[in-house]
């Protein structure tokens, strides 16, 4: 008889060991740092306890159209930041981590060990890991007969 499947845990698909952000340090900083990395969501800390998170949309909306103010030299990350980022366990069940995505609409959560980060997890982890999940459930040379 087939062993029943345990519903995997956030720490099976996060991607570890994520870069952060102090919430004192530049917009411009913040900016440049999450396209060299190719980011777009990025843990905010402060004394290294995890506060919040900044997307590239927030900063986007911050500054605006007009990129001569407010300046981007003057901002800090403290001014974009969403403080009520959705902070998770480790071994907080994926089912439990995706549902409340979709239902609070945001694109990550932070996962944290004892309150340290650990982890993020974003839409480029649910996709990687729903097509990992397809590939085990419809093997390359099945039937893939046209409609």
């Amino acid at each position: 008889m087939a062993k029943p499947k345990k519903m995997p845990k956030i720490k099976t698909v996060m991607t570890a060991f994520p870069h952060s952000v102090q919430k004192d340090a530049s917009i411009q900083s913040a900016q440049s740092f999450m396209r060299q990395h190719h980011l777009h969501h990025l843990p905010v800390t402060e004394d290294n306890q995890v506060i919040g998170i900044i997307s590239d949309r927030d900063i986007k909306l911050l500054l605006g159209p007009d990129f001569d103010y407010p300046s981007e030299k003057e901002l800090t990350v403290e001014d974009a930041y969403m403080p009520n980022a959705y902070i998770v366990d480790l071994s907080t069940p994926l089912d439990e981590v995706l549902e409340t995505i979709a239902k609070r609409h945001i694109g990550s959560a932070i996962v944290t060990r004892k309150g340290k980060l650990v982890g993020v997890f974003t839409h480029e982890d649910v996709c990687r890991s729903f097509a990992a999940h397809l590939k085990e459930q419809f093997p390359a040379g099945g039937n893939n007969d046209a409609a």
